[in-house]
């Protein structure tokens, strides 16, 4: 009877990166951060296109990271990184918008500042 065990150096490789996807990530990080400069700084997009400019290129440069250095995609050594990604994120939206919601409807049933100390003990 054998046992099979894996070392940690000896998983699957094809889910880790090489130099060369490594090197082309970070040159398209480079390019897209020189172009988000370019754009404020050259005035290459309409004035009130900048701000939208910048945010489609900061979402295609962590596109970028997520796929060429957290290695995540479809593919079978890549799904588990992948899933695991997606429910991270999922556990972020559900914190960040239960946050925005309860620090929202703090703001709307507070009391108004143009209301004194008082007036607002009058009406009790």
């Amino acid at each position: 009877m054998s046992t099979h065990t894996l070392h940690p150096a000896q998983h699957d490789a094809g889910a880790h990166g090489n130099l060369t996807g490594y090197v082309i990530g970070f040159f398209l990080c480079l390019a897209l951060t020189f172009a988000s400069f370019g754009a404020v700084m050259y005035d290459v997009v309409p004035k009130g296109m900048g701000l939208a400019a910048i945010v489609v290129l900061c979402v295609v440069q962590l596109l970028v990271q997520l796929v060429f250095f957290l290695h995540l995609g479809v593919r079978p050594g890549q799904r588990f990184n992948t899933g695991i990604f997606l429910c991270t994120m999922f556990g972020i939206v559900i914190v960040v918008a239960g946050s925005l919601w309860v620090m929202h409807n703090a703001t709307v049933n507070m009391m108004p500042t143009h209301m004194t100390i008082e007036r607002a003990k009058a009406k009790d």
